[in-house]
């Protein structure tokens, strides 16, 4: 099945990506999939306590 999902690239430290993958492999997680989660909780958090984000449609 497709996705319609997004690539990017993160530029961050080796310590920070060990460190990742430590919390990722302790949820049972890809790193990815890991990173994916987080920020997804964070926007339901920030969205919880601040309201909606608002995104304009560019078609």
């Amino acid at each position: 099945m497709a996705t319609n999902k997004r690539v990017f690239t993160l530029r961050l430290p080796d310590e920070v990506l060990e460190k990742i993958g430590m919390l990722a492999t302790q949820q049972h997680r890809s790193v990815t999939n890991y990173i994916e989660f987080v920020l997804l909780q964070h926007l339901e958090e920030v969205e919880r306590e601040h309201g909606s984000i608002n995104i304009d449609s560019k078609d």
